[in-house]
C-alpha cells in the first residue's frame, strides 16, 4: 500500500509542478461552470479537476455480449467521454457542483452508487456493455467507434431504464433546442447537442477568454475494477491524479456534443436566458434556441421505456429485476 500511495503522491506533485507552468496572471480558468483564479487558486484548480469522475479504456472485463471484446481499447474513447459527461450530471444531481473528492476519504453513499452505474459490468446501467449493445440499434457493431451523436442517442435510451436518477435526456434535432418540447418531457434535464461543422469552433472561441482547453483524456488503458466485498469501489483509478491535458481550442474536432444539466425548471429557465444573452448574440452560433416546436417537424413524442423484449441485452434496474429492451425503437437523429 505504501508504494501505491507514493505513486499517487508523486503524481500530485507532478500535477502541481505542471500548474506552475500556467502564466502567473489574473486570468480565470473555468471548470464546468466554476471559475478559478490562476494567480491565487491553483491548488483549488487541481482539486476541482481531480474530483471529476475519469473514465478510460479498460481491459479484462467480462466479454461484451458473452463472446465479444473484453477491452474497449482503441474503440471506446467516445463512449468513455459520454460516461464522463453523464457522471458529472449525476454528481450535480445528487451531490451538487461544489462537492469535492479526496483520496482515501469516505464518500457519500450517493457517490458510490453513481460510480457503480458506470462499472464495466453488464448489470450496470451506463456500463460499456450496455452502451455497446444499445449502439447496435444505432447501426454500430459492438467494438465499433461511436460519434458524439450516437453516444447521445444511446444515453438517451439507457436513461429510460434508470429509475433511481429519474433523468430525462433530450437530444436536439438539427442543432435546434426547443423549449416547449423540453418542458413537456422533463422533471430533471440533461441536454446534449451535436455540432458537426467548423462554425461552432469559432463560436466557442468567442465564448472563451483563452484559446486553450483543459480536458480529461480517456486514451489510457487501465485494468477492470469491480465492486468490493463491502459493496464499495476502490475509486482511485476513476480520478485523474496526473497532469491535466491542455490543447488549443482550434485543434478541437468540429464534431462535438455539448452537455448541460438543469436540476429544476427554474435552472432551465436561467440557462435559456443565459444562452440568449451570451451565445445567440454571436453571428456564428453553436446551436439555436426556439420557444415553439417547428411546424414543419414531425410531432414531438417524449421517449418512453420500450415494452418489447427481443434482443437479450441485459439490464438490472433499481428493483433488481432483470429486464430486456428493444434496440430498434425509433429515435431522433441530428444533422450530420
Amino acid at each position: 500500500m505504501e508504494s501505491v500511495l507514493s505513486k499517487y503522491e508523486n503524481q500530485i506533485t507532478i500535477f502541481a509542478d505542471y500548474l506552475e507552468e500556467f502564466p502567473d496572471t489574473d486570468e480565470l480558468v473555468w471548470i464546468l461552470g466554476k471559475q478559478h483564479l490562476l494567480k491565487t487558486e491553483k491548488s483549488k484548480l487541481l482539486s476541482d479537476i481531480s474530483a471529476r469522475l475519469w473514465f478510460t479504456y479498460r481491459r479484462k472485463f467480462s466479454p461484451i455480449g458473452g463472446t465479444g471484446p473484453s477491452s474497449d481499447a482503441g474503440w471506446g474513447c467516445m463512449l468513455r467521454c459520454g460516461q464522463m459527461m453523464l457522471a458529472q450530471a449525476l454528481i450535480c444531481r445528487h451531490l451538487g457542483r461544489d462537492w469535492n473528492w479526496e483520496k482515501q476519504k469516505e464518500q457519500p453513499k450517493e457517490y458510490q452508487r453513481i460510480l457503480q452505474c458506470f462499472l464495466d459490468r453488464k448489470d450496470c446501467c451506463y456500463s460499456i456493455h450496455q452502451m455497446a449493445q444499445m449502439g447496435v440499434g444505432e447501426g454500430k457493431s459492438i467494438g465499433e467507434w461511436f460519434g458524439p451523436n450516437t453516444v447521445a442517442q444511446v444515453l438517451k435510451k439507457l436513461a429510460l431504464f434508470d429509475e433511481w436518477n429519474s433523468l430525462a435526456v433530450y437530444v436536439s434535432m438539427d442543432n435546434t433546442v426547443v423549449i416547449e418540447d423540453i418542458k413537456k418531457m422533463c422533471r430533471t434535464l440533461s441536454l446534449s447537442a451535436d455540432t458537426p461543422a467548423e462554425r461552432p469552433l469559432e463560436s466557442l472561441t468567442a465564448s472563451n477568454q483563452s484559446d486553450e482547453l483543459i480536458f480529461l483524456d480517456p486514451h489510457t488503458t487501465q485494468t477492470f475494477v469491480d465492486t468490493e466485498e463491502n459493496g464499495t469501489v476502490d475509486d482511485q483509478t476513476f480520478h485523474c491524479l496526473q497532469p491535466p491535458q491542455r490543447m488549443n481550442i482550434l485543434n478541437l474536432d468540429p464534431s462535438v456534443a455539448l452537455g448541460f444539466f438543469c436540476k429544476e425548471e427554474k435552472d432551465f429557465d436561467s440557462w435559456c436566458s443565459l444562452v440568449q444573452k451570451e451565445i445567440l448574440k454571436e453571428n456564428l452560433r453553436m446551436f439555436e434556441l426556439v420557444q415553439k416546436h417547428p411546424s414543419h417537424w414531425p410531432p414531438f413524442v417524449p421517449p418512453a421505456k420500450p415494452e418489447v423484449t427481443t434482443t437479450g441485452a441485459e439490464f438490472i434496474d433499481s428493483t433488481e429485476q432483470l429486464e430486456e429492451f428493444d434496440l430498434e425503437e425509433d429515435f431522433e437523429i441530428l444533422s450530420i
